[in-house]
């Protein structure tokens, strides 16, 4: 994971020089391509410091004895990454929607950061309580999420054609393999411990009790039962969560040339019944005007 982090590092960084090069100095002004490179550097950043310090917030388990990796540091920086991404999604769909006027998009854009941050707010409570069902209903959301942005492109599918289209269908496609994901292993998983925390009477802490414990306490672990489960979502999370980030900033660059790919639709003007002619009436007609118009001009022979 560190290597794939320090690949995506170095990718957001030839974007910034490629984008910085076509704004010839003024960068952050350009169509807004700095914002979300800004936003895109959150989470690549973010994400490579969560890969290279992993560790396991509700279990308070890491792979390194240092306070960097205790739980309130990783989870403040997860979550300042995580609601990048969700900005930069939400500016994109924005940007296409207001393109094409495809209201249903726009509103999708305008929802998805304030849901997100609903979901950081559970993630938060499950690792100062360690209530796993927190965790579940905050990976239910970004499936939530998810679900409508699937929404926001399958409508803007007839909007284009050639290669944006078929990059929205590859986008849809990802997203119903995220939720594939997200329906059969994460959220069962969480679900699971919650159950099993249940079975075991395991009691809950306090939140202000848990926030002294996670900025306190974390557990060197090298055994990889304890860091089994979460393989899976670090390896995806860490490397193709972290490519569609870089991804959106690439789209969000091709605004000027989204219109050569969009659908035009045909335009059909009917004539109305009072100006239609018959053949025979649209050849006579402008004959007779104008032989009656030589006549009136021609010098009277007397």
């Amino acid at each position: 994971m560190s290597l794939v982090s320090a690949t995506n590092i170095a990718i957001w960084f030839a974007l910034y020089r490629q984008f910085n090069e076509q704004a010839n100095g003024s960068f952050s002004n350009t169509s807004g391509i700095g914002l979300m490179m800004l936003l895109c550097a959150a989470y690549v950043f973010g994400c490579a410091f969560r890969s290279v310090l992993p560790r396991a917030d509700v279990q308070r388990i890491c792979l390194f004895d240092t306070w960097l990796s205790s739980v309130v540091v990783g989870r403040t920086v997860a979550t300042v990454a995580e609601v990048c991404f969700a900005a930069q999604w939400a500016i994109i769909l924005h940007q296409l929607g207001t393109m094409t006027g495809a209201e249903t998009t726009v509103n999708i854009a305008w929802i998805i950061v304030p849901l997100i941050v609903i979901a950081e707010c559970f993630s938060w409570y499950a690792v100062l309580t360690t209530h796993y069902l927190c965790n579940a209903i905050e990976n239910s959301i970004w499936a939530v999420v998810f679900f409508l942005v699937g929404i926001a492109l399958c409508r803007l599918l007839p909007e284009f054609h050639g290669p944006v289209r078929w990059a929205f269908i590859v986008a849809i496609l990802g997203i119903a393999g995220f939720l594939a994901f997200l329906m059969t292993v994460d959220v069962p998983m969480y679900l699971n411990r919650w159950r099993a925390n249940l079975a075991a009477g395991g009691t809950l802490l306090h939140p202000l009790e848990g926030l002294r414990d996670v900025s306190r306490r974390w557990v060197v672990t090298h055994d990889i039962a304890e860091w089994r489960e979460e393989i899976a979502w670090m390896s995806l999370y860490f490397s193709m969560a972290v490519w569609s980030s870089l991804a959106l900033c690439v789209g969000y660059s091709l605004e000027d040339q989204l219109p050569r790919y969009r659908t035009e639709p045909a335009i059909v003007t009917a004539t109305p019944a009072s100006e239609r002619t018959t053949p025979a009436t649209a050849s006579t007609t402008p004959t007779a005007q104008h032989t009656a118009t030589i006549d009136a001009a021609a010098p009277s022979r007397n």
